[in-house]
């Protein structure tokens, strides 16, 4: 606390021979104004001198008294007002609007670089209409008629934070601190310009303004402010802190964190981001500090380029050949440290100045030798003035009447040259246009600056990118990030500034309760969707033709997927459907050559031969569900099938009725003869198969069957299948298939007690019984799984219940037939019947 206080009091002392206002002067002449006149007045030396610049560093031919000082350290309000006034008095003398005998006469008047300036200035200047040529930002006015007399060189300010709100999004810094002058523009900062940051998805670890330095009684309450401010930036989580202020605010930037190393509490490496209206300055004190703190650092500057001549213009500059420039003898005297002959003596200086240093022998953190931005506008708004009086002049030119009312005429007023600043467009001398029409003087960019400090306490600017207005709001940055030097600490690196790490790959964010929109948690994508950036705000399901890996970052390709003959289970499948086809022709073939035994005469040879052949038919439908589907397979496959097995569960069917109906036709005195024949099984027969049929025709004349691909069944697969077109009739199709062997079962179940030759009804039973089985255990089986194996399910059902048929019903027979031919006799049979 008590170094800061020293500080302070160091910097006040410093401070106080800073004052606003200076006449400026180019030696160099105008040669077009120097054709038309001779006078050594109308050279741009005489011209210039009737334009008067605002600035910092000028001090009074006589300093002004302790009355002038106010509670503000620089540019202060009372300071401005009286060098306003004293523009509009005669050289020399403080009487405003006393202009008895011939003078220099104020035409325009340049602003800056500080806003609060302007506004000053503009109380008392836009009472005369004096131009005012502003190279500050603008100024916050509250009368609104002073704009008027305002020409505009800095760019537009909105352009500015708009390219730090892209700056920031192009290097992914969303958790930034933001430190303000205090000032009049702070208020319209923070209300109109930082939600220019939010609406880029900026988040704000603190918005702080900087403690106003005051000569006043409340240095104890400055200094806690001070220390409250270190506080605050060293405790922040934020790497890159956004600094806006005027063209001291470094300055006292640079005080703050030197405390620091008093404090002993050494300060968090920051990137600092600057606006334009800041500079490089220092006070004196000052000098032989660590300028580490600004290296890496990145600032907005108004566009500038080098001017020819200028260096050497600087090099030519002594106190020897400026003789009537008395601020250059005290800058003299204080840069370089010594004494000039003939001035007062100076107890803190020990030798007198050779007049042989030179400008460019100064560390660039006491005076740079190229044009910066404020340099630059101010260079050209000195040329834009010394046009447009020329314009002027040539204006009056060509109405003079007589030598006299010219030599009148040639005096110009201030209001008369509004009209060609608004008009003047010229090429400066290092070929770029100057223009006030449209303001396009303010409609320029700004250049990105990065900047790089040495041992020696040294610096250089270095330009790694630009702001282009005319460009769109996502277009308008190029920066060139290989050229950027960062600090030191984060080993060149590009620093990492957010409220918390990145969400990877396979993770999107959620809101962290109480805290800022940038501050979020991570939260694993949902089942079937990935991430594939950092920080992404949701995550998104892969293309139909994809799926997510393992982590959820990127999209596999899925591959092609159905039920082939090339892999086992396909194999096998067939394989069984060939060797049940083969085994139902055999058993066909053996009931073909032994037709006229009892046996075969016994069973109905005609249903005997329509189930082999239903049945066979059920086995190669297999070969329907094997390999890529195609429309006519897709047609084919449940329609078929569902013929077919209505067929064969029609034949039981009917064979369970004879079967009944033969015992009941045995009874004395039953009437059941009559139904006994070839008419009652062949109308069953029809019946069902019919039914079957037509339900099977109205399903492809309606809602057909066709190929289709399942994306989502099956991770990782693209699975080729039939869609079945309509689902309720697929299912109804089932459903009379399944009605049929349900009756079937029922009655085999009642007669199977009955009297028969070989236990028929018993057969039939069991082989119902597998069957029921089978497709009741089928439907929960197909639902459950997914892609070609809920068609190796219907597959599997279709051998199994087909062979239950087969094998219950026909293999006794087959039995009796092959290994017991001596039971194939009629009258072992009737023996065994009664």
């Amino acid at each position: 606390m008590v170094a800061f206080l020293a500080l302070v009091l160091a910097l006040l002392s410093q401070v106080a021979c800073k004052v606003s206002v200076t006449k400026c002067t180019i030696s160099e002449p105008v040669p077009i104004l120097h054709k038309y006149y001779q006078s050594g007045d109308l050279i741009i030396t005489g011209i210039i001198s009737q334009i008067y610049i605002f600035s910092k560093n000028i001090t009074f031919e006589k300093p002004p008294s302790s009355e002038f000082f106010d509670d503000q350290i620089h540019f202060s309000a009372s300071w401005t007002y009286r060098a306003s006034l004293e523009l509009l008095s005669r050289q020399g003398k403080y009487i405003p609007n006393y202009t008895c005998e011939r003078q220099n006469n104020l035409v325009a008047v340049i602003g800056g670089p500080n806003s609060n300036v302007c506004v000053h200035m503009a109380t008392i200047l836009c009472n005369y209409k004096i131009p005012q040529v502003i190279y500050a930002s603008a100024p916050v006015l509250n009368n609104k008629t002073h704009a008027v007399f305002f020409y505009q060189m800095f760019p537009n300010v909105t352009l500015q934070y708009m390219g730090i709100a892209r700056l920031l999004r192009h290097f992914h810094w969303t958790w930034i601190g933001v430190l303000s002058d205090d000032n009049d523009n702070t208020e319209k900062f923070v209300d109109n310009e930082l939600p220019v940051f939010t609406h880029s998805g900026i988040c704000f670890d603190f918005v702080h303004i900087f403690p106003k330095m005051t000569f006043s009684s409340n240095i104890v309450q400055m200094v806690k402010e001070g220390t409250e401010t270190l506080s605050i930036i060293n405790g922040s989580t934020a790497n890159v802190m956004v600094m806006h202020g005027e063209i001291h605010t470094v300055a006292l930037l640079r005080t703050l964190l030197h405390v620091s190393e008093f404090e002993d509490r050494p300060m968090q490496t920051k990137v600092w981001i600057m606006t334009s209206q800041m500079d490089f300055t220092s006070y004196p004190f000052q000098r032989d500090w660590d300028l580490g703190f600004i290296h890496g650092a990145l600032s907005f500057s108004v566009h500038s380029k080098e001017l020819l001549g200028f260096r050497e213009f600087l090099q030519g500059r002594s106190p020897s050949t400026e003789t009537e420039d008395g601020f250059i003898r005290d800058f003299w005297k204080l840069v370089f440290k010594c004494a000039l002959p003939n001035s007062a003596a100076d107890e803190t200086v020990e030798e007198l100045c050779t007049g042989e240093e030179k400008l460019e022998t100064l560390p660039r953190s006491v005076f740079e030798m190229s044009v910066t931005g404020h340099s630059y506008s101010i260079y050209n708004a000195v040329y834009a003035v010394a046009h447009s009086v020329h314009s002027l002049y040539s204006s009056t030119l060509k109405s003079r009447a007589t030598a006299e009312r010219t030599k009148r005429n040639l005096i110009p007023q201030p209001w008369q040259l509004h009209r060609f600043l608004r008009s003047v467009s010229f090429n400066n001398s290092a070929g770029e246009r100057v223009s006030f029409i449209q303001n396009e003087a303010s409609k320029v960019g700004f250049d990105i600056i990065n900047w790089v400090t040495f041992p020696n306490n040294s610096f250089v600017r270095v330009k790694v990118g630009h702001i282009e207005p005319k460009t769109s709001i996502d277009n308008g940055l190029a920066i060139h990030e290989g050229a950027i030097v960062w600090p030191s600490s984060f080993n060149q690196s590009q620093p990492f500034s957010a409220c918390n790490d990145n969400c990877r790959s396979g993770y999107s964010r959620t809101v962290m309760e109480g805290k800022p929109f940038c501050c979020y948690n991570c939260a694993r994508c949902p089942k079937g969707k990935i991430s594939d950036q950092k920080d992404m705000d949701y995550c998104f399901q892969c293309p139909e033709d994809q799926y997510p890996n393992k982590n959820q970052d990127f999209c596999i390709p899925k591959i092609i997927s159905f039920l082939s003959y090339d892999e086992p289970l396909g194999i096998t499948l067939a394989i069984f459907a060939l060797l049940f086809s083969f085994i139902t022709a055999l058993v066909f073939g053996i009931f073909i050559k032994n037709q006229d035994t009892p046996i075969v005469k016994a069973n109905n040879r005609n249903l005997s031969y329509t189930l082999l052949i239903s049945l066979l038919l059920s086995f190669l439908c297999i070969f329907l569900f094997i390999g890529q589907p195609e429309k006519l397979m897709c047609l084919l496959r449940q329609t078929a099938f569902g013929t077919v097995f209505s067929l064969a569960v029609s034949c039981i069917l009917a064979k369970t009725i004879m079967v009944v109906l033969a015992f009941m036709a045995t009874k004395p005195g039953s009437n059941m003869r009559r139904w006994m024949g070839k008419r009652l099984t062949s109308s069953i027969v029809l019946s069902g198969s019919l039914i079957q049929a037509t339900i099977c025709v109205v399903w492809l004349a309606t809602s057909p069957p066709f190929p289709d691909f399942d994306t989502h069944s099956t991770p990782g697969e693209i699975v080729l299948q039939c869609n079945e077109g309509s689902v309720a009739i697929f299912y109804c199709v089932l459903g009379f298939m399944g009605f049929l062997a349900i009756v079937s079962f029922t009655v085999a179940f009642l007669a199977r007690k009955l009297p028969d030759s070989f236990n028929e009804a018993k057969f039939i039973t069991f082989s119902m019984l597998v069957f029921c089985s089978v497709w009741l255990s089928f439907l929960p089986s197909y639902l459950s799984t997914k892609g070609k194996y809920m068609v190796a399910v219907e597959m599997f059902s279709i051998l199994a219940s087909s062979a239950g048929l087969l094998i219950f019903i026909f293999s006794p027979k087959c039995y009796i037939i092959l290994l017991r031919p001596e039971l194939n006799k009629r009258g072992q049979i009737i023996r065994q019947k009664y």
